[in-house]
């Protein structure tokens, strides 16, 4: 099933049911007084935040979501039952934007519920409107209509790592070695096209699709995917040996981050400003050792946590993991 990360849904909270005009059926009184029952009200309209990345793919060919009606009264003062109400569970991460109003909520916890549409009111029996001067109503009315509306919802991902980078810099070869997410690997620029998720020993690894020069405006996969950035509690920055100026193309990434940061609001943090270990990949290209203790040497100017690695050597990788859940375990 493809990831989906953004879908446009109509969504409305139930209508109230019907009130009723009844009458108390005695014998030799065949009115004896009002007895039309309430309706009860429509279901509410809920978002509830879960964990699971992929529920977007299930409502893909959904788009209308409703709670239940309310249910008519009855006779002998019989209430209606209240409409059922509705969950739609989306993944933690979401931002939901209320097309008409342009209102925002966004769901950062499991478990996390808001009411997003209230049902409509049940409509009123007859007996309601009893009273000393009016012993026989006809009166009764109908339930009122449940909010409705049509929503946006985008999924910004929540990882503990982002790891980011330009095309075939290894991001999905490295995600693979380190989890058992079998992301798509090719031997050409965009071979990740959706962002891929990993466990690496309960700490969740995003696989960011590449990003060039020209991202924050759009270009490449453009913005789409540097949102999904934007909520990584900490950035791994792949760099590749086989780039003739690495620190070029690192500052190049590092340039369209702080562009997209323009664009965000107060409340949210930017992307340039979140911790960032470096990681130069494909070291197996370069058979200078001096070279790469040169540009690993370099690149620590930047950050003190750099490493060099080959994804074809096995003690490498299990190095840099146990190196790699020292640092998340501090984060």
């Amino acid at each position: 099933m493809a990831f989906i990360d953004e879908i446009t849904i109509h969504a409305e909270a139930g209508r109230g049911g019907a009130g009723v005009a009844r009458w108390h059926r005695q014998k030799f009184e065949p009115k004896g007084g009002p007895a039309g029952g309430d309706a009860g009200r429509g279901g509410n309209f809920y978002i509830r935040a879960v964990r699971d990345i992929g529920i977007l793919a299930k409502y893909k060919a959904k788009k209308i979501f409703m709670a239940s009606r309310g249910e008519d009264g009855g006779s002998q003062s019989l209430h209606g039952k209240n409409g059922e109400d509705f969950i739609l569970d989306l993944p933690i991460g979401s931002v939901i934007t209320n097309l008409e109003t342009d209102e925002k909520w966004q769901f950062l916890k499991e478990g996390e519920k808001i009411m997003l549409l209230r049902g409509g009111f049940g409509g009123f029996g007859n007996e309601h409107f009893k009273s000393s001067v009016n012993t026989t109503p006809y009166e009764s009315n109908l339930g009122g209509e449940g909010e409705k509306g049509n929503f946006k919802i985008e999924l910004e991902l929540f990882a503990d790592l982002g790891l980011i980078g330009l095309p075939n810099a290894g991001k999905s070869s490295l995600l693979n070695a380190l989890t058992n997410a079998e992301a798509k690997v090719g031997d050409y620029p965009f071979t990740t096209l959706d962002p891929n998720l990993g466990d690496f020993y309960g700490y969740i690894i995003a696989d960011i699709p590449g990003l060039i020069e020209g991202a924050s405006v759009g270009r490449g996969l453009g913005t789409k995917f540097l949102r999904h950035i934007k909520r990584t509690k900490m950035l791994a920055h792949l760099v590749s040996f086989e780039n003739s100026n690495m620190l070029k193309s690192y500052k190049e990434i590092r340039k369209e981050l702080a562009k997209y940061d323009k664009n965000l609001d107060e409340s949210e943090d930017g992307l340039s400003s979140k911790q960032e270990i470096i990681i130069l990949t494909k070291s197996d290209v370069i058979d200078d050792e001096n070279f790469i203790d040169k540009k690993v040497k370099e690149f620590k100017k930047i950050s003190k946590n750099v490493f060099a690695i080959s994804l074809f050597d096995d003690k490498m990788i299990k190095k840099f993991a146990d190196a790699l859940m020292k640092i998340l375990k501090k984060k």
